[in-house]
């Protein structure tokens, strides 16, 4: 694409621009989001995604947008599959609602540095080693087959990772939340609120997420600049979403489902992509493999597209009438 320095910083100053006015809203009054406020944020964030992939379709071609449109869409439902968890932490924790949006929103501004860190690495070793998408589509194929076995596994319960439980023990604790402070004095003591370890929760499960979902999107485009935008779009309209769906996303039975087909599909055209390009000695006798294909970006968002749809149209099919389960809403102690 030939992504020029002047529109990497005028993108990055764009986005960090609305990240800093999202955290200026929250931080001026810390509150749970209307059904309404939900709603024009999620369009607000959705509609920019969209004008931007007609900017990069105009500017740079049909390929390029669609190969943005195509990423956006795959990491936009592996974030509302990440709800689910992000449900079950804020549960295990008892966080108030009025506060569980500042959590949501500096949890994103971590994964969108880890992620930004994974992109970079990842783009370098594509560019040096094709080789790579033979690593990339096998483990995607483990996580399609993961993610398929442990469909109907969704449990309340979410076992603490090995960084939360040293903070538990590094960190000296205030026993209850006080507001939306991470830090509180008490008997001339300065202690970290369990605002802390939640955040700490969803940094740990984002970093986890972002080792499944880079991957994910190289086998759409390895362009830096879309892979990048593409994920920064797809995490930024995510608190926002977290309430306006709620115990909606519980009724999506048949994501892991259509996820793990989605992840399968991209896996198997990265293996393909790869044999196209093969140089490994002791495949083909290290030349490309003739009947490996360049599959058109077009195919790809199609078939995404429609799994997704197809998973999406049977979920809620499946679920209609049936009673949502209410989550528990914390109090403040």
């Amino acid at each position: 694409m030939g992504i020029s320095w002047w529109v990497w910083a005028a993108t990055l100053a764009g986005l960090t621009g609305v990240l800093v006015l999202d955290l200026v809203i929250i931080g001026r009054k810390p509150h749970e989001p209307s059904l309404r406020e939900s709603t024009a944020w999620v369009v607000f964030y959705v509609s920019l995604a969209v004008l931007f992939g007609l900017w990069v379709w105009r500017s740079y071609g049909a390929t390029a947008g669609a190969e943005f449109y195509t990423g956006w869409l795959v990491e936009y439902s592996l974030s509302v599959d990440n709800l689910i968890v992000f449900m079950i932490i804020m549960s295990r924790f008892a966080v108030p609602r009025a506060y569980q949006q500042k959590v949501l929103l500096i949890g994103i501004v971590l994964a969108l540095v880890m992620r930004g860190a994974f992109i970079a690495a990842g783009a370098a070793l594509i560019s040096r080693f094709v080789w790579v998408f033979y690593l990339f589509g096998a483990f995607l194929f483990y996580t399609a087959v993961k993610m398929a076995r442990h469909q109907d596994e969704a449990s309340e319960e979410l076992p603490e990772n090995a960084m939360i439980r040293l903070s538990r023990r590094v960190l000296p604790m205030s026993k209850g939340y006080h507001g939306a402070s991470m830090t509180v004095r008490e008997s001339g003591r300065r202690l970290f609120t369990p605002l802390v370890i939640v955040m700490i929760a969803i940094g740990t499960t984002d970093l986890i997420f972002a080792v499944d979902s880079i991957p994910a999107i190289f086998g759409v485009t390895r362009e830096g600049y879309l892979v990048f935008a593409a994920n920064v779009f797809a995490l930024m309209g995510l608190r926002q979403l977290y309430f306006l769906i709620g115990g909606l996303v519980q009724r999506l039975v048949y994501l892991s489902t259509g996820l793990s087909v989605v992840l399968a599909f991209i896996g198997a055209k990265m293996v393909v992509e790869a044999l196209a390009e093969n140089n490994l000695p002791f495949i083909n006798g290290g030349e490309p493999v003739a009947w490996a294909p360049h599959l058109p970006v077009w195919i790809s968002l199609v078939v995404i597209g429609a799994v997704l749809g197809v998973t999406t149209v049977a979920s809620l099919a499946k679920t209609a009438g049936a009673a949502v389960p209410a989550r528990p809403v914390p109090q403040e102690d």
